[in-house]
């Protein structure tokens, strides 16, 4: 191969990878996690709201976890009936609501971070810290250039490079 059709390759291969590794990272987790009786979705919510603080917004915690609204609202409706988050009305403003985990949440929590941290451990075993790290500097650059807004298109329909 040439050296731009080896790089469009790799850059090719790196989207893959990147993609099945997250499918095949939360099956394993939510596999683990099923015995809790919590969807990825429900325990993905309780994770974001024990990491983001009480009194997150609705609204808040959808753009988080990368939803829309409505999607988010069925998940928090099962599990306020769990009596696992309760939503309140905001002090701020009283169209939106804030959401507080409840005592009940509290160790769910931390039996679904148990879980998270030993998936976690089997998954990266045996790879070196240096090798980690390294890893994690290359994702967090992929993750800031999927964030920035796309440069605009070429008149030709072509993203310019």
């Amino acid at each position: 191969m040439r050296d731009g059709s080896t790089l469009a390759h790799t850059q090719w291969r790196i989207g893959i990878t990147i993609a099945q590794i997250a499918r095949r990272w939360r099956g394993r987790l939510d596999a683990r996690i099923a015995e809790f009786g919590l969807t990825e979705a429900r325990w993905l919510a309780l994770l974001a709201l024990a990491r983001g603080g009480d009194g997150m917004t609705q609204k808040d915690l959808a753009q988080r976890l990368l939803i829309e609204g409505p999607t988010l609202v069925r998940t928090l409706d099962w599990l306020e009936r769990q009596g696992l988050v309760e939503r309140r009305e905001s002090t701020q403003d009283r169209r939106a609501k804030t959401l507080h985990l409840t005592v009940q949440a509290t160790p769910l929590i931390h039996r679904i971070e148990a879980a998270a941290t030993l998936v976690r451990a089997e998954i990266l075993c045996g790879i070196p810290e240096d090798e980690l790290a390294g890893c994690l500097a290359v994702l967090e650059r992929v993750a800031i250039g999927l964030a920035a807004t796309p440069a605009a298109e070429a008149p030709d329909g072509r993203r310019p490079e």
